[in-house]
Parts: C-alpha cells; structure tokens; sequence
C-alpha cells in the first residue's frame, strides 16, 4: 500500500536570509465573530501527488480569546472522489454544503524559504513533517549563517511542509510564495537529491534469504518426512508440506511447557518435519535460549531443559541487589547514549535476561543457527499500538525474524539489526547498534508484565424523522452514519476510496476517560521506520493490506503508522494469545500447524473469521470445554488455503494414569502425575516466577507425554498434508 513518491533534500545556505517565501502545510480561514450562519468566501488551493492517498480534513473551531479554540467537528473528504476539473459540494458537509471543490492540473513547483532580518539571536528552523523535524542555526553580527555546511531538511516533495523560522521569543516573521521559475527571484541556492535505492524493503513477499533458507529446510523436511511416514519413495520437492510449530505466551508456565513439547517431537523425528516456529511472552525466552546452539534441534535436549531447570528454579530476588541495580543503570544510561529512548519496560528486559540467559545476544546472530537449514527459523510476534487507543481498536502485527522486522499488513520490512535506527522516506538516515535480544524480550513479553484495559464502542439504533440512524461512541469519537444523508455519488463506487464522514472530537470526561482505559505500563517505543512514506490512494483495494486491516483508523490514511515519529510494541497476548498471525501469511504456505496452546483456541480463530482469513472451524460444546481432551485435530478441506491444525490444550486428562504412552503408573508413582495446571491455586499460575525441581520437572513431563500420547494425530495431519499436496500438483 506504500507509495514511493519522489523526495528531497532542502539544503539552506549562507545567503538564506536574502529569500522571502513559504511552504504550505496547512491553512486556516480568517474568524467570523459573532455569526450564526458565518460565510468565508475565501479559496485554497492545494497541491497534490495523484498516486498516493489524498483527504481532505475540514476542521471548524469556536475560537477563544484566553483558552484554548474548541474543536467543533472534522469531516473527512476523499479527494479520489472529484474528476479532473470538475466543481463538486458534497453534501454530506452538512451545513457546510456551499463549500465546492475543484481538482485541477497545475505542474508549477514552488520553492519555499523565509526572509530573515539581522538580529544577531539563535533561529531555529522547524519542517514539519521532515526528519529532522527543527534545527537551530546562530546568526553572527552580519546575519551570516554560522555553520559552514548547509542545514538540510529531508521531506516528502509533495507535501508542501511550512518552513517555521523562530527567534527565542517565538517572534514569526511574515513569508511569501516564489516560483521556482523565476530565476530572479531568488539567489538562494538549493540542492535537490532522491537517492532511488531504499533501505526498507517494500513487498509482501518473503526476503531473499528467507527463501534461500526453505530451499536448504526442504532437505532435512524430505528425509524427516519419509522416516516418520514410511514412505518407500523420497518425496518431490512440490510434495513437501510447510509444517509450523506455534506456541503461544504464558510466563515461565509457557517456558516450561514448550521444552517438554518440544522433547515430545523430537523423540517423534517430527522436529525435523518443521519449518518454522513462532512464538510470543514466555515462549521467547524458551526460543532464545535454544538458538544460542546452531545445531540444538539436531541434539539431545535433555542438555537443554536441565540449563532451563536452573534457570526456573533459582532464586531471582537477586536481580534486585545494589549491585545489580548499578548495572542495569550502567545499561540503560549506554542505551540512551546509543540513541533509543529509554522506559521502565528496557528495566525489564534486563531483569528477564539475568533471571534467565545471560550473555549479550542478538536477534540476528540466529542466522547462525538457521544458514544451512539445519533448525527451524524462528519467527516472534508482536503488535504496534498506539496512545489513546485500546488494543482492540488499534493494533498492528509485527513480525521478528533473524532476516527481518515488519509490518504484516503494510509489507514494509527492514533488516534485524536496522531495528531502531532512524529512517525517512525508506532511507536510513542515522544507523544505531542493533538491540540486545534482551530489549526485544520486553516488546514480545511485556504482557505478563502488566495488563491493559480493553474498551469496546457500544452501538445504539435512533430514530429521528423515521430515519435510522447508528451512532458507535468510544472514547476517541462519536461517529454518526445516517442512511438518508449519505453522498450521491457522481462516480461508479470505488473500492480504493476514503467514505466521507465526519467526526465529532471528544469532550474533557472523554478524554480523561480514554487515558485512564487505554494507559500501558509496557510499551517499548522505537523509532519508527515507516516515517515519510505516505499512502498509495489505491491502498484499500490492496488484497494483503485488506486480510490484516482490524483498526478504527484504517479508513483514515493521515493517521496511519507512516505519520508517528515512534512505534508502540506491546506483547501481542495484549489482544490474543497466538503468534500464528505471521504463519498464516500467503507467501509462507504453511499447511500444517502444530499449535502448542496453553490457552483457549476461540478468540484466535473468530478473529481469523472476522478477517476472512482461511482457517479451520473450531466448535466445542459446552461439556468438551469443561474437560478438554489431550489433542484436537481441526482441518477445513473445502476452504483453499486453510491449513490443517493440531491443538495441544495445557490439560492433564491420561498423564494422571499413565507415566507413559501405554505404561500405567503403580500406587508409588501417582503423585508424579498430579499436575494442576488448571486451578486458582496452581503451582504454574501466570505470574509465577519460580518453580521447585518437583514442580519443574512434573510440568515437563506432562507437556512432553501429551505429545507423545497423540502422535496418531500429528502423523494424520502430515499424512493428509502430504496427499494434499500430490493432489494440488495434479
């Protein structure tokens, strides 16, 4: 959905002072006092780039002498709407229906700077809407620019962005428009330059070495496959199903578990059938520790989970000495110094990776593990959030890979180790160390942290003049959709374009009431590399940006993420428990999914009905939720694309009985198999920290035989994922 429209770099040499000029970023009307009925009679003009996503925002304020002007209302007017050239009142504006607007075509370009007069003070120079936002230059007794290099301001070329000039008493000094034809009309030299090549990769498809990666998995996939299946002949490389392992968060319960799960499969040979796995919150810590050994899925795990054994049941009060204390100040005074803002939730990052792995990894150094296809590639999730907004209005997942961080609904990725270095139009443009794992654990696990409130609009159905008329209040807006006042449409309907509406801003109480609902603890702020891209008009007939499109915002390109200056990434448990959202990307092809879940399926699955992602149905009756069983395998063979799912539920059904797969338990070894894993008053709670040897040890062994106990299962699935694909081939 990006547009990658021309931009520039405005360069301000010594003789500046000598223009007299500005660029347009918004304009307002002149104050009608005291009018019920007030008329403007005034006209604007607006240039704009026709490739990207253009609305116009009409806002009316009461103005206010002493407080601040109210915010009446905003309506929002898609200017894909007009033909070229031709006059339109769109009526949907209400008691504004004598505003007319005409789109034309106009090639004239206009250079913008202001006339500055000696004064011997500091200027500080502010582009709205550049990278680097304002600068300050010092003027000496000749009103001569100090600096001997020119001020540049990086800027999106079809904005139009004011160029603010300031004294420290705020004083604003009057500007004027000059052509950039007339060659007389100023002197002051400006440089232009558009480098072509970007440093954010634009696209949906998988990165190159992604790809490179499945060809050499496809190896270790094939032989897994045909061991475990029997198979007499090797199978082609179009009959190789994508196997995924999903996981899903739950705090040291959930970092426990997928070890034991995990020695389920490999004691399968199913380990080997896997491609990927993805996980979020305490799953993470489980999948950091093991890709720390580039050949830990071709080993004996037992290694592993007695390293983790140590690390669940040691005593973590002293993350909290003196000493250790001046450490992580040391860390985070050093962060800062690198250039990352800096919040309680990097505290946390620390305290996570001294209570469980030390050592001064990074994402990317995973690559190690993953060069020869020899583990599965690992894939964490997160979502970006944004202030004053629930996670369920506004969320937006992202994607952790050892290659690359992205946005799944924008197709806009940059390289791991470019995570929050500072870009501008898809350029890199101040490049910072890559971040420690550790400081990504607080983005993917913040939410056993703390919990967020959630806030859902309430619809109500009014009538007024026999018309119905909808009306969803949430805290931000109130927005009305009134059937009898809809725009006539000139055009045929487009699915591209922006519904005209308008909105009515929050008052005080709101406001306030928003804050108090939709404030977070754990938030990690990033700079945000999708600044200075602006959205392509046609982005809402995009097919990919619509299977991910959930927010109340997408509807209004301009408050899109491409206009924050930071990212707001939260653990995704803050919406769902699932880290399937990346594994059900079109490009991944994933066929199978072994869902390793240590909470309900529902939510996830009515959310992929809601997006109209491909999906097995999941029904389970009231009396099957009250005692789940081990093991679920849902498949939805009418539905392309949908792929086959195997449900692990956390429950301790046959484990009781049974110390193995068909070998009862005596009388001496019941105790062993009672795990609570399930009551108020259970060991493995959410927000346990610290577990004894006994209860580390049981936890393990219950989520390794659940595994074991249901390999009919698993083998099912991959047996029809197979045939699956011999079928599509034909």
């Amino acid at each position: 959905p990006w547009s990658s429209s021309p931009g520039g770099d405005m360069s301000l040499g010594p003789d500046t002072h000598r223009a007299k000029c500005h660029l347009r970023w918004g304009i307002r009307t002149k104050s009608v006092k005291d009018c019920r009925n007030p008329v403007w009679n005034e006209t604007f003009y607006f240039r704009i780039q026709s490739q990207i996503k253009n609305v116009l925002e009409l806002r009316v304020y009461d103005e206010d002498v002493v407080t601040q002007d109210d915010h009446l209302f905003t309506v929002y007017f898609d200017v894909a709407k007009l033909p070229l050239g031709e006059r339109k009142t769109p009526k949907c504006f209400l008691k504004f229906d004598h505003v007319s607007i005409v789109l034309q075509s106009d090639n004239n370009k206009v250079l913008c700077v202001l006339f500055l007069f000696p004064s011997g003070k500091d200027l500080s120079l502010t582009v709205k809407g550049s990278y680097e936002g304002t600068q300050d230059l010092t003027l000496g007794p000749d009103a001569i620019i100090s600096p001997s290099l020119p001020t540049k301001f990086h800027y999106v070329k079809y904005m139009e962005p004011t160029l603010n000039v300031m004294l420290p008493k705020k004083k604003r000094y009057n500007a004027v428009s000059i052509l950039i034809c007339n060659k007389n009309a100023c002197d002051c030299p400006s440089h232009c330059s558009c480098p072509q090549d970007l440093d954010v990769r634009l696209g949906y498809d998988l990165c190159a070495e992604e790809k490179d990666f499945l060809c050499k998995r496809k190896k270790y996939v094939a032989a897994a496959l045909k061991n475990v299946l029997h198979l007499e002949e090797d199978l082609q490389d179009h009959e190789i199903p994508v196997v995924a392992i999903m996981t899903t968060g739950g705090g040291m319960r959930s970092f426990t578990t997928t070890y034991g799960s995990l020695l389920g499969l490999k004691k399968l040979n199913v380990l080997d059938c896997a491609t990927y796995v993805s996980g979020l919150s305490g799953t993470t810590w489980t999948m950091s520790n093991l890709y720390k050994d580039a050949y830990w899925s071709q080993k004996d795990l037992d290694e592993k989970i007695h390293e983790a054994q140590k690390c669940a049941t040691k005593c973590k009060m002293s993350c909290f000495s003196m000493e250790r204390m001046k450490y992580f100040n040391q860390q985070l005074c050093q962060r800062k110094q690198e250039g990352y803002r800096t919040s309680f939730i990097d505290l946390w990052g620390l305290i996570i990776e001294y209570m469980l792995h030390d050592g001064n990894q990074k994402l990317s150094d995973q690559r190690e593990a993953v060069k020869e296809g020899q583990n599965p590639l690992p894939v964490y999730v997160a979502v970006n959030v944004r202030d004053k907004y629930s996670t369920l209005d506004f969320k937006e997942w992202v994607e952790f890979t050892p290659y690359e961080v992205g946005f799944l609904k924008y197709g806009a990725f940059v390289r791991t180790e470019d995570f929050g270095s500072e870009f501008f139009m898809g350029r890199l443009l101040r490049r910072l160390p890559e971040n420690r794992i550790c400081y990504l654990h607080e983005v993917i696990v913040c939410c056993w942290l703390n919990k967020s409130f959630s806030y859902l609009p309430q619809p109500s159905l009014k009538y007024k003049d026999n018309t119905p008329k909808i009306i969803i209040r949430n805290p931000s807006f109130s927005l009305l959709v009134s059937p009898g006042t809809e725009e006539e449409p000139v055009l045929p309907t487009r699915p591209h374009e922006v519904k005209t509406h308008l909105l009515t801003p929050e008052g005080p109480f709101s406001s306030a009431l928003r804050d108090a609902l939709t404030d977070r603890l754990s938030v990690a702020q990033y700079h945000n590399f999708l600044k200075g891209f602006q959205v392509h008009n046609d982005y809402l007939g995009n097919e990919k940006f619509y299977r991910w499109k959930d927010t109340v915002l997408d509807m209004s390109p301009n408050q899109l993420s491409q206009q924050s200056d930071l990212l707001g990434m939260v653990d995704a448990g803050f919406f769902i428990n699932t880290s399937c959202p990346p594994l059900l990307r079109l490009e991944r092809k994933v066929d199978v999914i072994l869902h390793l879940s240590y909470s309900p399926l529902d939510q996830a699955c009515k959310y992929y009905a809601d997006q109209k992602i491909p999906f097995p149905k999941v029904f389970l009756s009231e009396e099957e939720r009250k005692n789940l069983k081990e093991c679920y395998l849902f498949q939805d063979s009418e539905t392309p694309g949908s792929p086959i799912v195997v449900f692990f539920p956390l429950v301790n059904d046959t484990f009781r009985y049974y110390k193995a797969p068909g070998v009862t338990r005596c009388c001496s070894e019941m105790e062993g198999g009672k795990v609570d894993v399930t009551s108020c008053s259970s060991p493995y709670n959410t927000f346990a920290m610290t577990y004894t040897d006994e209860n580390y040890h049981r936890l393990v062994n219950l989520s390794e035989y659940n595994i074991l106990n249901n390999a009919h299962l698993i083998l099912q699935a991959l047996h029809t994922a197979v045939e699956r694909k011999r079928q599509q081939k034909k």
